[in-house]
């Protein structure tokens, strides 16, 4: 696509440990953030800004492009960030960030802090002292000039991840009960991106928190039959290998609604459930994110196991 334009809910191809192909666009994005908080600002977005694309995100989008007269496609163009004003411009790194900034860089800026665990308050593209102590707070952990003022090279920081984010309120549920098989790492020479289940074949998976389902459908890559959901603060849960999918791409879910039911397709040599989170489209080790009980319908309410706060199609 041409380069400054935003498409939302593409599914892209990546390649983590298996040359993945149909899977979903999990990861969050700085510029996808700014046009959730411009949008935001001007009234017509109500869910969180969380940089994840969605059909809220191009609702609103579409919506903003009626009111402008502009071509309602979804796509956030020159003319679309043009039509925002102030709140679609400047580019990210294109000046020093200090108050009283406001703009799409100081919203992409806010959500690189929020990325890395250092809460701005808000990304909202006003740069106010919430975000100041966070770019001071950053600038001290990984030890540079700690001033609170974004200049270049906090902002190279930030983009190229430096620094470990604190640790996340998210935590999911066990999808089924059962024991644990190979875990996150290398094994055998080779990269494992979750934790394996071995159970018995037509096992019922659920889902491990609340979030909406991005992607149900076979995954030519390896993963077989593949369902994601994608949660809040920029993470997934992918659930690999059923026999048989129960959900569909849209549906919002809560810890224990039924996902499908274990299985053995695409690159498996058994039967057992390939459980991975991912955050901002990375694999991360699952164990420290994983409550001791099994998710189960009636055991999850919303403001546990991820269903805080508003998702792109949600609600929790």
């Amino acid at each position: 696509m041409p380069r400054g334009r935003i498409r939302w809910g593409v599914p892209v191809s990546v390649a983590v440990a298996l040359s993945i192909a149909a899977v979903p666009a999990s990861a969050g994005s700085p510029r996808v953030a700014a046009v959730q908080a411009a949008l935001k600002a001007k009234g017509l977005y109500a869910a969180e800004v969380d940089g994840v694309p969605g059909p809220l995100t191009r609702a609103a989008t579409m919506r903003f492009q009626r009111r402008k007269r502009l071509t309602v496609d979804g796509v956030v163009g020159r003319s679309t960030r043009r039509a925002l004003g102030r709140r679609g411009r400047p580019g990210l790194g294109s000046r020093v960030l200090a108050p009283p900034a406001v703009g799409w860089d100081v919203a992409a800026l806010q959500f690189l802090l929020w990325r890395e665990g250092y809460s701005p308050g808000a990304i909202d593209g006003d740069l106010g002292p919430g975000t100041s102590r966070a770019v001071y707070a950053y600038q001290r952990a990984i030890g540079i000039g700690a001033d609170g003022v974004a200049g270049p090279r906090t902002i190279r920081a930030l983009r190229r991840g430096v620094g470990s984010h604190p640790d996340s309120p998210v935590r999911f549920y066990h999808p089924l009960n059962g024991p644990m098989g190979d875990g996150f790492g290398h094994i055998g020479g080779r990269r494992h991106t979750g934790i394996d289940f071995p159970v018995p074949g037509g096992t019922r998976i659920r889902a491990g928190g609340c979030g909406v389902v991005e992607f149900a459908d076979y995954n030519t890559g390896g993963y077989g039959n593949l369902v994601v959901v994608r949660h809040r603060l920029g993470f997934s849960s992918w659930y690999a290998h059923m026999s048989r999918i129960a959900a569909r791409p849209g549906q919002a879910v809560n810890g224990g609604t039924l996902l499908g039911y274990v299985g053995s397709t695409g690159h498996s040599t058994g039967p057992h459930l390939h459980f991975e989170v991912r955050r901002f489209g990375t694999p991360v080790d699952p164990l420290p994110y994983l409550l001791p009980g099994v998710a189960s319908y009636a055991s999850v309410r919303p403001g546990t196991a991820g269903c805080r706060g508003a998702l792109d199609g949600v609600r929790c």
